[in-house]
């Protein structure tokens, strides 16, 4: 009897996160941390896939309704199990002639697309027994090239330069699981660094996070430069000379502005200025790289793979930030992390907001595993909020996220979260939107 993908739920998930300021930055004032998220039902033992794209409050509707006109490309259909009927799922979604239009293969569609993709992935590691991480990297170098949408790429990467790549990848593979599994993959966190949290709350946290084992913090800038002074300098006196301290502007500034502010910055010795300016703009990342001494890191909002390649051939950053939902899922972040390997550039991935913190520590325990070989200069985002929502949280020991050995994408939120959360009827937003009525 073929398995079968029977149902295709999606929820517009939000939390308040804008109460407290949790994820505040110079562009973000006050997000609601939001999920819009889709359950993959089968006829397999009750076997599920989850997915989700993250967004920041209003317009999660809107995703949510992206994702929904997916259904047709999922239900009836075959469940995705190998690495075949996976890349053709992927390509199915993202050359839709019709949908394409919407992008091409950028914005919500895309990110919708993304969602699905990545519910796929969960899934068919769940029916392997395996995490998604130790699920794709036991795939042989063929397979995984076969998962990549190579079109507009091989100008800076073919299929034979990605095969290779992964061959010589190959001998390492088990050696390295097994250094994973026993000592994880180094983290940083951002926990301290929002920009609504005043100056004692971000002292606090940052001395923190040095006594939990972190070597790097992140903080956000780019409202006011005396304060940003102000913050970096006292932050650098809690953690002391040893840690690492990057910031984050989130696209706030002109190339000319992003220059000057860096330069101002710099001697509190930043590790990385990221998102200076435009995530679009491949040219403005390598002025801002060229005109100050801050090495430069971008991604997380970059809309696809075309734009990575751009600039990696630019010599526009010096670390690779993927994303785990904002591009279209597992498959185009294989063709990033191929992409970086090619040029050499580390990759440390975004994370934080409802979920990203769960899916993307699996792409770099992968890339470690089977593409990179390598976790030098490399450390995946960390921050602390909403890890409680999901029946697989991220656990983080010493500064490093643990390995996760449970079979998925570590994607699956519990359902009375999704029952108290979903937005507007949920009773979390019902108190909330009474409390506004009344005052």
């Amino acid at each position: 009897m073929s398995q079968t993908v029977t149902d295709f739920e999606v929820h517009d998930i939000r939390f308040p996160t804008s109460e407290q300021l949790d994820g505040s930055d110079a562009m973000n004032t006050d997000p609601d941390y939001s999920a819009a998220y889709v359950v993959l039902g089968t006829d397999t033992g009750g076997a599920q896939g989850h997915g989700f794209c993250f967004t920041i409050g209003r317009g999660n509707d809107v995703m949510a309704a992206a994702i929904e006109t997916l259904r047709t490309h999922l239900v009836g259909r075959p469940v995705p199990r190998d690495a075949a009927a996976l890349g053709a799922l992927y390509r199915e979604l993202t050359h839709d002639s019709q949908l394409r239009w919407l992008g091409p293969e950028k914005g919500v569609m895309h990110m919708a697309a993304g969602a699905v993709v990545n519910a796929a992935w969960d899934l068919a590691a769940k029916l392997a027994g395996q995490p998604v991480w130790q699920f794709l990297a036991g795939m042989t170098p063929q397979e995984l090239v076969s998962l990549v949408d190579f079109r507009y790429l091989t100008d800076a990467l073919t299929p034979d330069e990605a095969l290779a790549l992964l061959r010589a990848a190959e001998p390492g593979r088990a050696e390295r699981t097994e250094r994973l599994l026993a000592e994880g993959y180094p983290a940083y966190t951002t926990s301290p660094g929002w920009l609504g949290y005043d100056d004692d709350k971000l002292v606090r946290l940052a001395e923190e996070a040095v006594a939990d084992g972190f070597t790097q913090i992140k903080l956000k800038v780019g409202a006011d430069l005396d304060d940003d002074i102000r913050r970096l300098a006292l932050a650098r006196t809690a953690v002391g000379p040893g840690i690492r301290i990057a910031v984050d502007a989130n696209q706030r500034w002109d190339v000319a502005a992003a220059v000057e502010w860096m330069r101002a910055l710099a001697p509190y010795d930043p590790y990385w200025i990221e998102e200076p300016t435009s995530p679009d703009d491949v040219l403005g990342h390598a002025a801002v790289r060229a005109g100050q001494p801050v090495k430069v890191a971008t991604g997380e909002h970059v809309a696809n793979r075309v734009v990575f390649k751009q600039l990696l051939q630019a010599d526009a950053v010096d670390f690779v930030q993927i994303d785990a939902a904002r591009v279209a899922g597992v498959n185009e972040n294989l063709a990033i992390l191929l992409l970086a390997a090619k040029y050499g550039v580390p990759v440390c991935p975004h994370a934080g907001g409802v979920g990203l913190c769960e899916l993307v520590q699996h792409l770099s325990m992968f890339d470690y595993v089977a593409v990179s070989g390598s976790r030098e200069d490399r450390v995946i985002e960390y921050v602390d909020h909403l890890h409680e929502h999901f029946a697989d949280p991220v656990v983080i020991r010493d500064g490093h996220y643990v390995a996760p050995r449970t079979p998925g994408f570590s994607a699956r939120m519990l359902p009375d979260s999704i029952a108290a959360h979903i937005y507007p009827r949920g009773p979390v937003w019902q108190a909330r939107l009474t409390a506004e009525e009344t005052h």
